[in-house]
């Protein structure tokens, strides 16, 4: 009982973060950017995008917070926000027709850092997440978290074609959409702590 509390945590926050970047989600605009490049190029793309978007992350994990409270936000107020956001990111992309819509030349010796680092891997719902697991869970679990789940989209890249065959582009949009279900609860969940943080907050003050 005591390891699974311990877990609890790390588990939390993986989960979190590997909803909100959405790997498996990735694979088939990853392919379309990346086609007609040699296996170099490609594995110097994957390369550059989990590189990137690591970078990313953890820079907004460190000095978000610091960020936040010099223009006046509160970590309740950033849940609000972040939550609605994630809930519209969510709801958007499971609308019939809906893309992610960060195309670009496949061709384009930057396709690592833009668009596939950012913000495709790492973008608004995965800096979101980042800064309200760290605020929930603290540092450890955090990091931990980004750092196995960019080792995924990482393994996820590297094998993509294999993914495709083994699930199909029907199988993987399927997995995308269930993807946008959960990020979409979690968005509902911040907006709830977030509220009920700020009336605690409210109540105290009084």
């Amino acid at each position: 009982m005591a390891m699974l509390n311990t877990m609890e945590p790390y588990l939390l926050t993986f989960v979190a973060l590997f909803v909100a970047v959405d790997s498996l989600g990735n694979i088939p605009i990853f392919i379309s950017l990346v086609e007609g490049m040699n296996r170099k190029d490609r594995r110097r793309v994957v390369s550059d995008s989990v590189t990137t978007a690591t970078i990313v992350a953890l820079i907004f994990m460190f000095v978000g917070k610091a960020i936040l409270r010099f223009i006046g936000i509160s970590i309740p107020d950033f849940q609000i926000a972040g939550g609605a956001l994630l809930f519209i990111i969510s709801a958007r992309l499971l609308l019939p027709g809906s893309s992610r819509g960060f195309l670009s030349d496949g061709h384009s010796k930057d396709l690592g850092v833009f668009p596939l680092g950012t913000p495709l891997i790492t973008g608004p719902a995965v800096l979101t997440t980042t800064l309200i697991m760290l605020d929930s869970y603290g540092l450890m679990p955090t990091l931990v978290a980004v750092v196995l789940n960019m080792f995924i989209v990482w393994v996820t890249l590297v094998k993509a074609d294999l993914l495709v065959k083994l699930f199909g582009q029907t199988g993987l949009r399927a997995l995308a959409k269930i993807m946008y279900i959960l990020l979409a609860a979690i968005g509902v969940m911040m907006v709830r702590k977030g509220i009920l943080s700020t009336i605690a907050f409210n109540f105290l003050e009084r």
